[in-house]
């Protein structure tokens, strides 16, 4: 959704709700492109994590994520706050994994010593579903640098959902398994492992141990099997309307026919009449 001016003379909450959604304007598009490159650095900051790095350099990353976290947090509290409707908002599945993946972050900073009676590690992945919140770019064809054509956008929504997929199931893997897998050392161990078993190549050099990891893959391969399929359909079946007129056939139902189409081609009525009262 994209509001054609600025809000003059609207009270705070109505400009919030604004610049939030807006496109066009300087301010809109600022705060867009500053979102999607905090987004890119938070999850890089996860990724990052799991490689062997200096103490230094582990805590800078780790203030990093925390600012970033607060971040997101005000953007958070900003959405409630412009929402017309704060319930709706607050309950719509993109605000949803924003809470949750800005939630461990906290949680280790607020209560320190939940490290003794939970799984940090497991819970700090959580942070991987943040890449989710990039489908909140996809939500139409209008960017800040312009807008795409509706067959360019439904091409970018199945990219996101295959990288999506490979990046949740990795780094979901990599919490299961790094710490008794030594196969699984860091993030790219995890994703090579993800991308070769959707891809059914299998090479058997690495191999879940844990039943966590097990599930993990299958839940993942599963995933693949259902999700790609079924937005690639959507692409596909879209350019075959693209090629046909929207005609339905009274004595069936059926719609879309060539072009050139006297009878349908299901049951064999005539429909050449409501071709042409369409042309």
């Amino acid at each position: 959704m994209t509001i054609e001016s600025p809000p003059g003379g609207r009270d705070v909450r109505e400009t919030v709700r604004f610049y939030l959604l807006d496109h066009r304007t300087a301010l809109g598009k600022t705060i867009d492109i500053t979102l999607l490159v905090l987004n890119l650095v938070f999850v890089a900051v996860f990724v990052a994590e799991t490689y062997p790095l200096s103490v230094e350099l582990q805590s800078r990353l780790w203030q990093l994520e925390i600012a970033i976290a607060v971040v997101f947090l005000m953007e958070y509290v900003l959405r409630l706050y412009g929402a017309a409707n704060r319930l709706e908002e607050a309950t719509d599945p993109y605000t949803v994994v924003d809470l949750i993946a800005i939630l461990p972050t906290f949680l280790v900073v607020l209560l320190p010593g939940v490290a003794m009676v939970a799984n940090v590690g497991f819970l700090r992945v959580v942070r991987v579903v943040r890449v989710l919140r990039f489908y909140r770019f996809t939500q139409d064809a209008e960017f800040f640098f312009g807008t795409i054509s509706d067959n360019a956008l439904r091409a970018l929504q199945l990219l996101l959902t295959v990288l999506v997929l490979l990046f949740v199931s990795a780094g979901l893997f990599y919490s299961a398994e790094h710490v008794v897998n030594p196969d699984v050392s860091t993030f790219g161990d995890a994703f090579y492992f993800v991308v070769v078993a959707l891809s059914t190549v299998g090479f058997g050099d690495i191999v879940p141990i844990t039943t966590a990891g097990r599930w993990v893959t299958v839940a993942a391969i599963l995933a693949g099997i259902i999700v790609i399929p079924w937005q690639a359909s959507k692409i596909i079946r879209e350019w075959s309307h693209r090629e046909k007129i929207n005609v339905t056939c009274p004595n069936c139902g059926l719609s879309y026919h060539d072009r050139d189409a006297s009878h349908c081609k299901a049951c064999g009525h005539v429909i050449y009449q409501e071709h042409d009262s369409r042309e």
